[in-house]
């Protein structure tokens, strides 16, 4: 498959751009040391890392957003990420790559994510990758978060192209949901967080790619 006519590539960040799930992982295990819990693998957290405080949380201490200590728990947990984030946080494998390429071939990128402003901009500020990218758009950016197409649509208005004229990226059922929603075509990464964890064939995205590589194969 090869799309037609793109014009930008936008990208959701964390488990698609950027593995962040060790940063995200060591801000909630700080929490459990810090209560004289014993300390939880990476492996442990992977798998929700792109579920955020939600995520990092229930599988720290099996809390859900409804228990009363959640909300408290919630601003330690952003405490101790905004401390570590840029610590254990990286590219995944041929992203940069696959950027470089984007740039010679004069296609502007960015990044739709709901990761809020608090954290989405120092981190992306503080890593080489982004110093490319023509948009950085996050949860908080818009009233919406995904998978509510809002956002998508505010990077296609910021970049002056039309959202026909974009392919989004993403490793998450909702980031395939917003794009269909904002009339964009649609790429699953199934090398992130919930790729491998779910049936991404009922995603319904246009295209699915195993590596950052196979991009280039679409666009």
């Amino acid at each position: 498959m090869k799309f037609e006519n793109i014009q930008a590539v936008l990208f959701d960040l964390d488990g698609t751009l950027i593995d962040s799930a060790p940063d995200l992982g060591a801000a909630v295990d700080k929490m459990r040391v810090d209560r004289g819990m014993p300390s939880l693998p990476l492996v442990h957290y992977r798998p929700m890392a792109g579920a955020g405080a939600r995520g990092m949380i229930g599988l720290a201490f099996g809390f859900t957003p409804e228990h009363p200590e959640y909300e408290t728990m919630k601003e330690e947990f952003f405490r101790n990420y905004e401390a570590c984030m840029t610590q254990r946080t990286f590219a995944f494998e041929g992203v940069v790559q696959m950027i470089n390429a984007l740039v010679v071939a004069h296609l502007p990128w960015g990044v739709v994510t709901n990761k809020s402003k608090r954290f989405a901009e120092p981190l992306t500020q503080a890593m080489p990758l982004f110093k490319t990218a023509a948009v950085v758009i996050s949860g908080d950016t818009t009233p919406y978060a995904k998978p509510h197409p809002e956002p998508l649509f505010e990077a296609a208005r910021r970049l002056g192209i039309a959202p026909s004229a974009c392919v989004y990226v993403g490793d998450d059922e909702r980031d395939i949901v917003a794009g269909h929603a904002a009339g964009m075509k649609t790429v699953a990464a199934t090398y992130g967080y919930l790729g491998a964890q779910g049936n991404v064939e009922k995603w319904q995205a246009h295209a699915q790619i195993e590596s950052p590589f196979e991009l280039s194969n679409l666009i």
